[in-house]
């Protein structure tokens, strides 16, 4: 096991036991705990390095329909030995009665009195005992490692499928319902896994094991106990299995929605305080609980009938057999050890329908939890990689629209037949009312989504015939709203070339404007950032983000209102830094204000989803037309 790391969440890496590194808190090990440390390290086993492996087209096997079965026999050899020793537990459990007869028939019965008898089949109980214990912990050891096994894979399958999921599925998506997939739903099928699972198939094979015993016992009682009470139960157990199926389903859609309804409303508390939201939310929030706590009731009240009402049938059948045993003994057509071992097995009989109706609640939650992750998934991403798509060359940059057009939905056109030619290394900034369609053109560049009818082309090459990541590693990308992961300066700086080094961080952060800032932090480039980088004002996180997409070198950039949460110092150190950057690059710029579109080469004026001006700056005003419109709006705020 190696101590260490830097990535996001980390806090950086570990240094020597009490000394942090790089100026980072310390995170290192307490030197009273060094030795104890130490030991647990010389157990540990060499896992080997760990291989990370991302691609845009699933694999066949994760195109594998997700079930119970597939999961298990992904470790065929922990799902053998665990069924092994389930059948050994079930045996071993269940030869108390049937000794405890032969004691009495053959040991203390009147004629028949045995010591070394009863002595022989006491030790035999004792040696059956302990077999069940040994049995029950490898039982535990192994439906352990299969849990944790399957459940680590299942958790890196659904995670590498939300990388691989289109934008449009988190924005139709809440992130609390997907937080729900990754947490309660996961759960419920370990706790199915490590324990359900085994003790489901364990009572199954008791109530098995106990019928055949009690046919060999006595056929007539037996025949009486399987025509008389099993109907009654399976017709019970079928009820309950329709009910709890969906009520559980109720149960999962109603935690995915609490849990959806309370990250937004922590995401957004700084709005929910600003306008005394507080009541309506806790109005909300309390509802849609009410709803989770009735699905909840729901699946309590079909367990309140089935478990009590299995219970009652037992009862009354031991009652009627001991009546119609009682009467075999009396008639001498039954011994009394055979009467006192078919009573001792039924009850043993009833305990499992009891404890079948428990873990039936497991199994159940643990379906409910399957489909839901099932369907998870099965979802596609609207963007797929074609399965011919090839590598995309080093571009030059040229961007060509051919009678693009796009909607979010369908129906909705919020690009209409968009012609447009951008040359290499020129920048070209686009400027309209919000809602015209500006960062829409500036997501399908980047190919976040495609066009519904036309094409976009890269130096020749449709988008759509080149493999994503070989796309995206030649484009730099700001968005409106930029991001900032849990880390370090220099990781979030650093974040498309992890290898980069310090200088090459600095020079960036020196491109835009940035050092004076991080020199004042404690930490220079090492201080960390907390989570969605809420350490830093909003200007200075739009920074970072600049520097990140300048680190990446990209041959396309694409800046999404970069400057529109810059103070006009800071929006002046960009646009000069942009003079700069952006030589001999392509770049695109979302533009709300003309300061910046007017350092373009030339802008492209968008209004209701359509081109209609284009030209330099100075052509545009020129011509009194839309444009010209919008910079004497301008000016006259300015002036």
């Amino acid at each position: 096991m190696a101590w260490g790391g830097g990535g996001f969440g980390g806090g950086g890496a570990i240094g020597p036991p009490g000394r942090p590194v790089n100026g980072l808190p310390f995170g290192g090990i307490p030197s009273e705990l060094q030795e104890g440390v130490n030991r647990l390290l010389a157990t540990e086993p060499d896992h080997g390095p760990i291989a990370a492996e991302f691609s845009q087209r699933p694999t066949p096997e994760e195109r594998t329909k997700l079930s119970l079965w597939t999961l298990l026999t992904e470790y065929p050899w922990l799902l053998v030995a665990a069924t092994l020793f389930v059948i050994t537990v079930a045996v071993a459990q269940q030869a108390g009665p049937t000794l405890t007869g032969i004691a009495i028939n053959h040991g203390m019965a009147p004629g028949h009195r045995s010591m070394m008898v009863v002595g022989v089949v006491a030790a035999i109980y004792l040696l059956t005992t302990i077999l069940a214990a040994l049995g029950q912990r490898g039982q535990a050891k192994t439906t352990g490692r299969l849990a944790a096994s399957v459940m680590n894979d299942l958790r890196v399958r659904v995670f590498l499928h939300l990388q691989r999921l289109s934008l449009d599925f988190y924005t139709d998506e809440k992130a609390g319902v997907i937080m729900s997939r990754m947490t309660a739903d996961i759960e419920n099928l370990q706790q199915l896994l490590q324990d359900g699972l085994a003790q489901l198939v364990l009572q199954a094979l008791t109530m098995t094991v106990i019928t055949v015993v009690l046919f060999v016992l006595d056929v007539r009682l037996a025949l009486i106990t399987v025509f008389l009470i099993i109907p009654i139960t399976t017709v019970l157990t079928l009820w309950f299995r329709r009910q709890s199926e969906r009520g559980y389903l109720r149960v999962r859609d109603g935690i995915a929605s609490v849990l959806a309804d309370l990250s937004e409303s922590l995401h957004g508390v700084r709005i929910v305080t600003a306008h005394n939201r507080q009541r309506h939310n806790i109005v909300h929030h309390r509802n849609v609980v009410g709803d989770y706590r009735a699905a909840n009731n729901f699946t309590a009240q079909i367990a309140a009938v089935y478990g009590p009402g299995t219970q009652m049938i037992g009862w009354l059948g031991q009652a009627a057999l001991l009546a119609i045993g009682g009467e075999m003994v009396l008639h001498h057509s039954l011994t009394i050890g055979a009467l006192i071992s078919f009573f001792l097995y039924l009850n043993r009989f009833f305990q499992p329908i009891q404890l079948l109706a428990q873990q039936y609640n497991s199994l159940q939650q643990g379906q409910s939890s399957i489909v839901k992750l099932r369907g998870l998934l099965e979802t596609e991403p609207t963007v797929q990689e074609a399965p011919d798509a090839r590598e995309l060359p080093a571009i030059n940059g040229e961007i060509v629209f051919e009678h693009v057009s796009f909607g979010y939905q369908p129906g909705t056109v919020v690009l209409e037949d968009i012609d447009l030619r951008i040359a290499p290394g020129e920048t070209v900034a686009f400027v309209g009312p919000t809602g015209a369609g500006k960062s829409t053109l500036a997501k399908l560049i980047a190919r976040f989504y495609d066009p519904s009818s036309g094409r976009i082309l890269i130096d020749g090459h449709d988008l759509r015939d080149v493999t994503i990541e070989s796309l995206r590693r030649q484009l730099g990308v700001v968005p409106q709203e930029p991001f900032l992961f849990a880390g370090t300066i220099r990781d979030n700086v650093a974040f498309a070339r992890p290898q980069a080094s310090d200088e090459e961080v600095w020079e960036a952060l020196r491109t835009v404007g940035l050092v004076e800032v991080i020199e004042r932090l404690p930490n220079g480039i090492h201080t960390t950032v907390h989570e969605r980088g809420q350490s830093l004002s909003s200007g200075e996180r739009q920074l970072v983000a600049l520097a990140r997409a300048f680190l990446a070198r990209p041959r396309v950039l694409v800046l999404d209102e970069a400057t529109s949460n810059l103070d006009l110092q800071s929006e002046t150190k960009i646009e000069a830094a942009l003079d700069v950057l952006l030589e001999n690059r392509t770049a695109v710029l979302i533009a709300h204000r003309l300061s910046t579109a007017m350092r373009a080469d030339r802008i492209v004026v968008v209004d209701g989803g359509r081109v209609v001006e284009v030209g330099t700056p100075f052509d545009l005003m020129e011509r009194k037309g839309r444009f010209a419109e919008m910079y004497a709006t301008w000016m006259s705020h300015v002036g």
